[in-house]
């Protein structure tokens, strides 16, 4: 008789006959409870109990990659391991959808591969280049100094809603030159495309909400340009050939995915072992000059992004025989967790000599926006450290997290009371 845990996971699915028993293991990365509780335990206890590739017959039964070598080999290898949908998968989806829907927008390069996505993501690269980025910290300093303004004397805040949302989307509404007066439009997006995903079609309109929300300022942009990301992508070429349209809903439903949801975790995580942890606090303080290796060794410690790949042919990988179109995650959260690459890696360690984590990934799909990302997290600690006494965790109060691509966390009450 299955427990009523078993009852709360996705259907399970035949195991193909390819697939032998010792490469099965059964997780659900949207609904395992043990991930939903506390999710870095639950990945460490994965990398103790799992192979370090495996196939879970959960979510319509796809392979699952949690080691740290495995992980990197198959985030380069862009022929074997693809970032395209199948062509049957992709013409069923937009079979479901009105003949009158027009382009679908799409994170565009993310779905690609080179060589098309090496051409599609160089408009992109000066734009996020660390001079740039970095150009941008007085403005990403002063809006995190508001946000904290706004909840210092109340002695508590749940961070996630009151800090760590608030700052990347007001930071991408000023780079994409889209007024801060639709910052709560913004978040309520943010909300909506963090969500449950109920079908792929839900995706899609999701997608396709993102890039009506920016239509006006993109049509805009084409004929008044500004100092902005929108105005600078109407003066880019592809290839040679002249921006579109549809590309540059494409790229605008990219960053508002890249640009939002991940950093938004990045400081969660960040800010919850800070608040576990006040020595920690108290020597960061006392020396702020850590805080960019501290940040860097929180980004190995709670990595939180899942990127999926596609099969691109059949392949042998990591003793296990793969076939063409079967679905692959690349587990980055276990992969900077995984003991044959960091002695220790459940010790938060500022002295560790290897910190050289994959947390924005490896390949031609490393995070364009690492270095905005990397400002974000430093300052949002300098701040915090610097403007609040020492703070610790609600403990009236749960940590709610959700799984899936992105390991999130929803809700991180705190308190300096």
């Amino acid at each position: 008789m299955d427990t009523p845990v078993i009852e709360t996971l996705s259907a399970k699915v035949p195991t193909p006959s390819h697939v032998p028993p010792e490469a099965v293991f059964d997780f659900d990365m949207y609904l395992d409870p043990a991930l939903l509780e506390d999710p870095h335990a639950r990945v460490r206890d994965l990398l103790n109990t799992a192979p370090p590739v495996f196939w879970t017959p959960r979510n319509g039964g796809h392979w699952v990659v949690i080691g740290h070598q495995e992980n990197y080999l198959v985030s380069r290898d862009t022929e074997t391991f693809s970032s395209s949908a199948p062509a049957a998968y992709a013409a069923a989806m937009l079979a479901q959808l009105p003949p009158d829907q027009g382009h679908i927008p799409l994170p565009t390069p993310i779905n690609m591969d080179p060589p098309e996505h090496t051409k599609y993501r160089l408009p992109l690269q000066s734009a996020f280049s660390p001079k740039a980025m970095m150009a941008r910290k007085d403005e990403v300093r002063a809006l995190a100094n508001e946000l904290i303004d706004k909840v210092i004397a109340q002695g508590h805040c749940d961070f996630m809603p009151d800090i760590a949302e608030p700052l990347p989307v007001q930071v991408f509404l000023k780079m994409m030159g889209l007024p801060l007066e639709r910052s709560a439009e913004f978040r309520g997006l943010v909300h909506e495309f963090m969500a449950p995903v109920v079908s792929p079609l839900d995706i899609l309109g999701r997608m396709r909400k993102v890039a009506d929300s920016m239509k006006a300022e993109i049509n805009d942009r084409r004929i008044n340009p500004k100092d902005d990301l929108l105005s600078l992508l109407w003066r880019s070429e592809i290839d040679g050939k002249p921006m579109t349209f549809e590309t540059m809903e494409d790229f605008g439903v990219l960053l508002f995915i890249a640009g939002l949801d991940t950093v938004i975790n990045g400081m969660g995580f960040g800010v919850r072992h800070l608040a576990s942890n006040p020595e920690l606090q108290n020597k960061l303080r006392a020396n702020p000059k850590l805080i960019p290796e501290a940040a860097e060794e929180l980004l190995r410690r709670y990595t939180f992004t899942v990127p999926s790949r596609r099969l691109a042919k059949d392949a042998e990988f990591a003793g296990w025989t793969m076939k063409e179109d079967e679905r692959l995650m690349i587990f980055l959260p276990a992969a900077d967790l995984d003991t044959r690459e960091f002695p220790d890696p459940e010790v938060f360690d500022l002295n560790r000599e290897n910190k050289v984590h994959i947390a924005f990934g490896a390949g031609p799909h490393r995070c364009l926006g690492s270095h905005l990302a990397r400002i974000e997290l430093q300052i949002i600690y300098e701040q915090m450290l610097a403007r609040l006494p020492e703070f610790r965790l609600d403990t009236a109060k749960p940590i709610k997290f959700h799984a899936g691509n992105i390991i999130a966390i929803d809700s991180l009450p705190i308190r300096w009371d």
